[in-house]
Order: C-alpha cells, then structure tokens, then sequence
C-alpha cells in the first residue's frame, strides 16, 4: 500500500513549484495609453482654433508698380480705324488689271485697278466725231446767214428806188432770221456735243481706280477677269468692292464703359492700354470723347481713346484692355487725387458697383470693414477708401468670415 501512495505521489503536480506570472505586459500597455492620452491632451489644447485664412497685406496704389495701379476705372474694347475705305468702281466693268496685294502700302491717288475701256473708248470717239459734225453744220450756217443779210441788204436798198415790192423785202428778212434762229440751235449743238465728250471722257477715266488716301492694304476683294459693279447686280457674281485700305494713322481705340462708371470719365484723360497680343506693353493715350448715347442693350457707353504711341504692331480689330488714370469722384461729385490700396481680388467681397467687404487681421481675430473699390483687373483690385497701407487683410471664406471671428493664419 505504502508503494502504491508513493507512486501515487509522484504524479500528482506540485503547483506550489509552479513558476509565477509575468507582470510585464500589462505595464506596457498602461504606459502606451497613458503616453496617447496625453498626446491627445497636448493636440487638443494647442491645436489651430479659428477659421484659416491666407494674409494679403495692402500695398499703396502709387507704390504697387502695375498698369492698374493708378487706375481709377478699366475696360475693354477693340482697337479701330477712324479712315478706312473699300475701294470700288464708279462704274460696272470687267477688271483687267490689279496692282494691290493684301499688305501693300499705298499713297493717295496711286493707280490701284484698271477696267476693260474698249466699249467706253469707242463711245468717246463717237462723241468727239459728233462734236466735229456739229462744228461743220454751224460753220455753213454762219455762211448761209451772211449771204441772207446782203441779200436782205441788197433788197431794202432796191425798195427805197421801188425796183422790188415790200413782199420781196419781208422774205429777205425772213431768211435771215431763221439762219440767224438756225445757227442759235447749232450753236447749243455743238455745246451738247462738247458736254458729251466731257461725259465720255469721264466714264473713260472713272476705268481706272485710284486710292483715296494714302494708307495700307487690308483686303483684296476681286481678281482680274471678274465683273466689278459700284451696286450689287444680285447672284453673288459681281463684286461690289476691289479691296479695302486702311490709314493707320487715324487708328484708334473703343471701350465699352458700364454706364455706372461714365461719371469717371473725362475728356483728355489720359489712360494706358494693353493689347491681348501684347500683354506686357503699355501704350500711353488719352480720351478723345465719350460718345453721347448709351446702348440700352449692355448697359455702356463708347468712348473714343487716342492713341499716344503710333507702332507697326498695333493694328484694327485686336482686342485691348485700358486702364483710366487720373482723378476718382468723391460723394459730392469733385474729383479727387487717386489713393487707396491694391489687394488680390480674393481678398475683397463686392457687395455691389463700388461698394465692397474686407476683413482686417487683428492678432487673432479680424474687423469687418466696408470700402469703396475702383478699378479691377482680375490680378488685383483698387480700394478707395477704407483701408490703408501695410494693413494685413484675411483671404479666405467670406461665408464663415464675420466681424471679431477667430482666425488662424496658414502659411
């Protein structure tokens, strides 16, 4: 029995031998939590507070170096001729010689087409031949008159020795006065016939086209062989102009100005301009006049801009952006010296034709300010009034900006 319990024994396990549990991992891991929260603490109360904006600091209009910088007022418009012309005949004719080509410059009275002739030629020979045989009937007349008045002569002075009657005296005298009435008649003949040659003559040379004023070829509109016609003749077949000149001198620039705007707007004012070609030039001008009626259909006025700096580059048709410059209008209508700042255009809310929202950065949190805007360019827009040099303005979302909102700026 005894042998039986001490084998007995030996199977049973000791768990007072057993080794004891690690505590290790639990610290771990209440270290690792402990570490997190106070991570998240530390985020939480230096974490951004506010809205975040961008900064746009204001920079002085006469410091800020663009074309818009003294500008008072933009707007766009092409440039245009003020003398240009489509040349065409006096007369229908087919073309039989063209001497101009797109691009060729050209002087005043240079011959430019020539017309077939033939048929007006042929006329004014016809009209010259008229003239001379109104001059021999006029010539026999004359000398068929002379001879009546000797022969009435000869009669009167035989009815004073009554050698004839008083009846033959009366013929006499009627023979002269119709060669003296026939000869009037040829007279005016012949002065018909001279006016016809002068009408020929000018059809014959109105077969030559000529330019009108000196200046350059933009269009050719006909070739040689083809019929040309001062009037449509109606089936697209005959062409109503030769080509097209234009003087380059009289070129000039045309904006439309909103109506809301025109008050800023003067005669002799002077303004840059920038063609859509030319970007980075500034053409110097100034206004010519501003055109006395308005279109009803776009709310503008025209206003005629000279053109200051006269350059081969510049020509009709293209597309420019013009800056006013000079003196804005105040509340009583006088016009004042041109201040204010230049800011982007996101850091200004329009809230209407001049009016305007900017937000001003104090530390923290920002003041809204209404303003007075001026010109605008799509890079940076023109604030009158209401806000001042250096002072930083929030560009951000105006729908979450309000005044004393706290902000925060990001870089």
């Amino acid at each position: 029995m005894e042998d039986k319990s001490a084998l007995l024994n030996q199977l049973r396990i000791d768990r007072d031998s057993e080794p004891p549990r690690s505590a290790g991992w639990g610290l771990w891991v209440i270290a690792a939590a402990a570490v997190l929260a106070v991570a998240a603490l530390a985020w939480f109360w230096h974490r951004p507070k506010g809205i975040p904006v961008h900064v746009a600091v204001a920079q002085a209009a006469a410091d800020d170096g663009s074309a818009a910088a003294s500008s008072i007022l933009d707007a766009s418009g092409y440039v245009v001729a003020r003398r240009q012309a489509t040349v065409a005949s006096k007369i229908t004719g087919k073309m039989v010689e063209l001497d101009i080509e797109e691009g060729d410059h050209v002087k005043e009275r240079q011959v430019i087409a020539r017309l077939d002739d033939t048929n007006l030629r042929a006329a004014l020979n016809a009209a010259r031949a008229q003239l001379d045989f109104a001059k021999s009937g006029l010539a026999e007349t004359e000398v068929n008159l002379k001879n009546a008045r000797r022969d009435y002569d000869r009669q009167n002075s035989l009815l004073g020795g009554h050698f004839v009657s008083q009846s033959a005296v009366d013929n006499a005298q009627t023979a002269m006065d119709a060669l003296a009435a026939q000869l009037a008649t040829q007279r005016s003949n012949l002065e018909v016939a001279q006016r016809n040659i002068d009408l020929a003559q000018r059809n014959l040379d109105d077969t030559v086209v000529r330019a009108p004023f000196s200046g350059i070829v933009t269009v050719k509109a006909a070739q040689p062989g083809e019929i040309v016609s001062p009037i449509s003749a109606g089936g697209g077949f005959t062409r109503t102009g030769i080509g097209t000149i234009v003087d380059m001198e009289s070129l000039e620039i045309q904006v439309d100005v909103n109506e809301n705007f025109i008050n800023r707007v003067q005669p002799d004012q002077k303004v840059t301009a920038k063609l859509n070609a030319y970007p980075d030039w500034l053409i110097p001008g100034h206004v010519i006049a501003v055109i006395p009626t308005a279109d009803r259909s776009k709310g503008t006025v025209t206003v005629r801009i000279a053109i200051d700096q006269k350059d081969p580059r510049i020509l009709p048709e293209m597309g420019v952006r013009v800056a006013f410059l000079g003196e804005a209008p105040d509340a009583g209508g006088a016009r004042t010296a041109i201040g204010g700042v230049a800011l982007p255009p996101g850091a200004v809310q329009s809230t209407g034709d001049t009016g305007g929202v900017v937000y001003v950065l104090h530390d923290s949190t920002v003041e809204r300010r209404a303003v007075r805007l001026g010109a605008s360019n799509g890079e940076r827009v023109i604030v009158l009034s209401g806000v001042t040099p250096g002072e930083r303005v929030a560009v951000g979302d105006f729908s979450q900006l309000k005044d004393g909102a706290e902000i925060h700026i990001e870089p």
